[in-house]
């Protein structure tokens, strides 16, 4: 494995398992798993987990954690991966493997001093967190069914909430409040790595589309065809392409008046993408043929590649090194907690989870890039 993939897995097996809360989706939890309660230690912070205790994958000072754990951790780890746009072989399956247990066993080891601390979550974050989760359902039973579909009760999931939380409240009055980033290392980092925050070229458009399903027959693409001529002949009398959008677009920017925001390449359709960046400010493209449909598209800014000003991203480039800063301090930290520890590993092979497949989304979303690609539109 390559230093800089290596280096990028680390980065989001550490964000996903020790700093992030990460609930605000469900911890994905194989059906087979049995669960029992786990005694509380020192103060009586959360230690009910997912586990098989035939299967122990590490000890860490007398606490296990269990193959079912391993897993969940794997599932987030490459879920991360998803969503960064990157994907693992399987020849690198050992390497994630590795870097997950050690990875548990370091926030096993931070748990159990955040115990010692005597950190304690109230209630009310804990009932806040679960009330945003139920939002995100049209009603509570499916919630309820989301649940058990991953063979997780409420009580189960208040416990990983509250886990999460000791967590992360923890390393904020420990390590991250005592952390910090002067401007002057801030322009230091800036000026040491221009090409980190180069910003791409650019469109800002709107666009007018008329479906037409790629199964439809040919009367259909027709009718829809001769929809969009009549449009187009409406703009080019004249007529506000706006608020033609808002009228006649069958896309949900329809309401924006067609609004796409700004979009660098590689974020929409090849045909769509092509014409928008061909054609030039306030020009009205061509009839264009999509997967989609039929569009119209109007180029309403252009943004060519430029290097973002430093006093632009000052704030947001602070927040990722100090991140980045406590994220050392943690490891540190944990290191220091293993000297004392006693560990011990019974991992002999991977779980059964599957390599991610690659998601086509653009190289900058990857979560452990530093803030300095500008924000691009929704794509369609």
């Amino acid at each position: 494995m390559s230093t800089a993939k290596k280096f990028i897995l680390q980065r989001i097996i550490f964000l996903a398992l020790i700093v992030l809360v990460g609930m605000e989706s469900f911890p994905v939890i194989a059906e087979e798993t049995k669960t029992e309660e786990k005694k509380e230690a020192v103060t009586g912070a959360p230690k009910d987990k997912p586990k098989d205790l035939s299967q122990k994958v590490a000890t860490v000072n007398g606490m296990a954690i269990y193959q079912a754990e391993m897993e969940m951790a794997l599932k987030q780890a490459k879920m991360q991966l998803m969503f960064s746009g990157r994907s693992l072989e399987e020849s690198q399956m050992a390497a994630l493997e590795k870097e997950t247990l050690e990875t548990l066993i370091d926030r096993e080891l931070l748990l159990q001093e955040s115990q010692k601390a005597g950190t304690k979550i109230e209630d009310a974050a804990i009932n806040e967190k679960i009330e945003l989760m139920k939002k995100r359902f049209p009603e509570e039973a499916k919630f309820k069914e989301a649940l058990a579909m991953r063979n997780l009760s409420l009580e189960e999931l208040r416990n990983q909430i509250k886990e999460g939380l000791t967590l992360q409240q923890y390393v904020e009055k420990e390590i991250a409040s005592k952390v910090a980033v002067t401007d002057e290392e801030a322009k230091k980092h800036y000026d040491q790595n221009q090409e980190m925050f180069k910003m791409p070229e650019q469109v800002k458009a709107s666009h007018i589309l008329i479906k037409v399903e790629p199964a439809a027959d040919e009367a259909e693409k027709t009718a829809a065809h001769k929809k969009i001529e009549q449009i187009q002949e409406r703009v080019k009398k004249g007529e506000d392409f706006a608020a033609l959008a808002k009228e006649v677009s069958q896309c949900p920017s329809a309401e924006q008046g067609g609004d796409l925001g700004y979009f660098g390449r590689g974020r929409m359709v090849k045909p769509f993408e092509d014409t928008a960046f061909s054609i030039n400010k306030d020009q009205v493209s061509d009839i264009i043929t999509s997967d989609f449909g039929y569009h119209l598209i109007k180029v309403t800014d252009k943004k060519p590649e430029a290097t973002a000003p430093f006093e632009e991203i000052k704030d947001r480039l602070k927040q990722y090194m100090k991140q980045m800063k406590v994220e050392e301090k943690v490891k540190e930290f944990a290191g220091k907690l293993r000297e004392t520890a006693k560990i011990e590993r019974h991992l002999t092979s991977a779980p059964a989870v599957s390599a991610a497949p690659a998601v086509p989304v653009p190289s900058e979303a990857a979560p452990a890039s530093a803030p300095a690609k500008a924000e691009e539109g929704g794509n369609k």
